[in-house]
């Protein structure tokens, strides 16, 4: 089986814990910026080229600030992620806000700070002009789904019609043309039809697809498309087995369909727009935690002192997540083991019937590729706090960019005064 290395050592790990406990995210600063140059790289072709970070996938300023250097923008789905890129200083056009079943103070702040709107349904047209009293910005996006199932050759890779985003093909076709009569001036088109694909045959399908549209959208409607946004769907080899989809290949097939489509329509000057979180952030983090104890009954149980509360995509989806016992590396995996967390919840499990190698009570454990949807999709159930994140610098230091959670912070929005005395939490 190939092998998933790490990006930390044991030597690291025990350096670290002379400062932060165990569990924490860590995330290699090194990675990051070496996988944003080889994006930049792969769509330079593309003189408009732009990534729209996802936030959502890993919302921290630190994280941000790294992809900035490479002329990233973000994708929001929230206030708090708009009003996040507002305070760094994102430009209005670095900011792209794509929602659904959205707000009107939501929407009203996205214009406010002049992001670009990507719309979600055509009847959101409606509620958005009588929140904007009819003053609509010059350019905005509709959101786009075809429907049916999304195959690569005989391979059925996910299910747009079961999926609630996205218009029609005749509803996004209408909302082009009612929202040219309301004084829109410029149009870009968003679809994500799978998520986390390892193939490099994605994109270019997609970008297919999409730049089809276009033409027709500019065939019927008259509409100057500004950009077309892949969106996310580049997915990571959470499994050893798994092969590494390739950059660079992507981007040069997204490049030659371009060619074959757009170029002879005349509409060789759209941008191109992406936004990866998994891609860009997943395999430069990973939850560190340590083995505190072991169980033998029905089965080997190794509890760490982690939860789901700091990763909760294997309890919720089943996701695999590779494992490395550090210090372990080359010892023989011949120990079978069901790694937990400590909620009250039997679905709280990093591993199920996982072959590894023996673990010792205070064995560090990585639990790779949580550098994006790890902390962020966090929680507080059985009253678990949240670990902190910190940063893998190039020079080998390490920083904290999130301080872990304390009782205080899990009782601040509570009206609990007389207990918070009582805590002496004040």
């Amino acid at each position: 089986m190939a092998e998933k290395k790490t990006f930390v050592t044991l030597e690291q790990l025990k350096e670290i814990d002379k400062t932060y406990p165990t569990p924490y995210h860590l995330y290699d600063e090194k990675g990051i910026r070496e996988n944003a140059k080889k994006l930049k790289e792969a769509f330079s072709w593309n003189k408009g080229y732009r990534e729209y970070f996802a936030i959502k996938a890993t919302p921290n300023p630190y994280i941000l600030k790294i992809l900035k250097d490479y002329g990233c923008g973000v994708d929001c789905a929230s206030m708090t992620e708009l009003m996040m890129a507002y305070a760094l200083d994102y430009k209005p056009e670095e900011i792209m806000f794509s929602s659904n079943d959205t707000p009107a103070e939501e929407y009203e702040y996205a214009a406010k700070i002049g992001a670009t709107i990507n719309l979600d349904d055509i009847t959101h047209i409606d509620f958005l002009d009588k929140i904007l009293d009819g003053k609509f910005p010059e350019t905005m996006s509709c959101r786009y789904n075809p429907g049916g199932f999304f195959k690569l050759g005989t391979s059925i890779m996910d299910n747009p019609g079961d999926a609630k985003y996205g218009m029609t093909h005749e509803q996004i076709i209408e909302a082009f043309k009612i929202l040219k009569s309301k004084g829109v001036k410029h149009f870009g088109i968003h679809s994500f039809l799978a998520s986390n694909t390892v193939t490099n045959e994605y994109y270019p399908t997609l970008a297919k697809i999409l730049f089809e549209l276009a033409v027709e959208l500019k065939e019927k409607t008259g509409a100057d498309i500004k950009f077309i946004n892949l969106s996310g769907g580049i997915g990571v080899d959470y499994k050893p087995e798994q092969e590494k989809n390739d950059i660079s290949i992507i981007g040069a097939n997204v490049h030659k369909v371009y060619d074959e489509v757009l170029k002879p329509a005349g509409m060789d000057d759209i941008a191109i727009y992406t936004e990866l979180g998994r891609f860009m952030l997943a395999p430069y983090g990973c939850l560190v935690t340590k083995a505190i104890h072991e169980k033998h009954t029905h089965k080997e149980y190794i509890g760490v002192d982690a939860c789901a509360v700091n990763l909760m995509r294997p309890a919720i989806y089943g996701a695999y997540h590779h494992i490395t016992v550090a210090g372990k590396e080359n010892a023989p995996c011949d120990h079978v083991y069901d790694v937990t967390g400590s909620l009250c919840e039997n679905n709280d499990k990093f591993a199920i019937d996982r072959k590894l190698p023996k673990i010792d009570m205070g064995d560090y454990l990585i639990i790779h590729d949580t550098g994006a949807h790890g902390f962020s999709m966090g929680y507080n159930y059985n009253g678990k706090l949240r670990s902190a994140e910190l940063l893998l610098k190039e020079n080998g230091d390490v920083q904290m960019i999130r301080r872990a959670e304390t009782p205080k912070d899990y009782f601040a929005t509570f009206d609990f005064s007389d207990a918070l005395d009582k805590l002496n939490l004040k």
